[in-house]
């Protein structure tokens, strides 16, 4: 099943699933029972996010050399045991059903990588990390039930 990347407060797409908000702060003014029906997210889950002084990394980077910088920091970031966690837990959940990761992102503003897709900072990274064959590892590794 697919995991998409969406804006936060994009439309919402049928097929989309579950919204899961991946944003260090919830959005300013708006009262958390609203949050959903907003199109902002379902389930607000900030661990994924980048930490504060990674997305100064991000909105700072210039070149190639400091995003690759950003990267390497924000994997190292997804490397400790809760984030891991929950990367696995969201590798899994992509073979049963679809949902969407909603980041942050500031309009106009182009990628800040070339090879960025159009999800945000950090959208190719979590996607990446959050990859179904995760899954798979665990499973032949008999440390995750089928």
């Amino acid at each position: 099943m697919p995991i998409t990347v969406v804006k936060l407060g994009s439309s919402r797409k049928p097929s989309e699933g579950l919204r899961i908000g991946t944003v260090r702060r919830p959005p300013r003014g708006v009262p958390k029972l609203q949050f959903s029906k907003l199109d902002y997210y379902d389930v607000w889950l900030p661990s994924l996010s980048p930490s504060p002084q990674l997305v100064t990394i991000a909105l700072q980077s210039k070149d190639e050399k400091s995003w690759k910088a950003f990267e390497r920091k924000y994997r190292a970031e997804m490397k400790h045991p809760d984030a891991a966690r929950l990367l696995d837990l969201l590798a899994a959940l992509s073979h049963q059903t679809n949902f969407a990761l909603l980041l942050r992102r500031r309009e106009p503003l182009p990628p800040l990588h070339p090879q960025e897709p159009a999800g945000g900072a950090g959208s190719q990274i979590l996607l990446k990390l959050s990859a179904p064959d995760r899954v798979s590892r665990h499973v032949a590794a008999g440390s995750m039930p089928n």
